[in-house]
């Protein structure tokens, strides 16, 4: 398996390959396609921060990294991680994961947030956001929202969250 940046070529491969992941997700509202291709043309989509993961040249998982605020600090996303169904539980989107922070904390990003599963992600290191002093959004669970460091100098960031207004929220 290779982990590569996403290239204009691999949009209409990466939007079905999304839309497949999540039709049978417990948690989805459909539109996880449409989100990363309006997230791509947005003012917070950091290229180097869109990976595919390929396998014998097909892609077989795709995750998104974009950027975000916490009080007066621009943070990272993570929406959406997505990895072929055939492919799941294989560790497609772990190492998607693990690489797409290294890339982050290269680039200088400290923090990482993701609403997403509370038994998957803190094998990353992510904790409830609401411990480090990042407010919860309204409607969001709380055990749901969580955050990881991905420095180790990482200054603490405290405040609400302005995501980008291609999340709607």
């Amino acid at each position: 398996m290779k982990i590569r940046q996403e290239e204009r070529k691999d949009h209409k491969e990466v939007y079905k390959l999304i839309k497949e992941a999540f039709a049978t997700a417990e948690h989805a509202d459909g539109n996880e396609q449409d989100l990363t291709e309006a997230l791509r043309k947005s003012r917070a989509f950091v290229p180097e921060l869109s990976l595919v993961a390929e396998d014998h040249g097909e892609i077989i998982g795709h995750i998104l990294f974009t950027e975000a605020k916490v009080g007066k600090d621009t943070v990272l996303a993570l929406a959406p991680l997505a990895v072929k169904p055939g492919y799941q539980r294989q560790g497609v989107g772990a190492a998607l994961i693990r690489q797409g922070h290294k890339i982050a904390g290269e680039l200088g990003y400290s923090w990482s947030l993701v609403l997403g599963s509370e038994t998957y992600y803190p094998k990353f290191g992510y904790v409830p956001a609401e411990k480090v002093g990042i407010q919860v959004p309204e409607g969001f669970p709380s055990p749901n929202f969580m955050a990881a460091r991905l420095r180790e100098e990482a200054a603490p960031v405290k405040g609400e969250v302005v995501y980008a207004q291609e999340f709607g929220l």
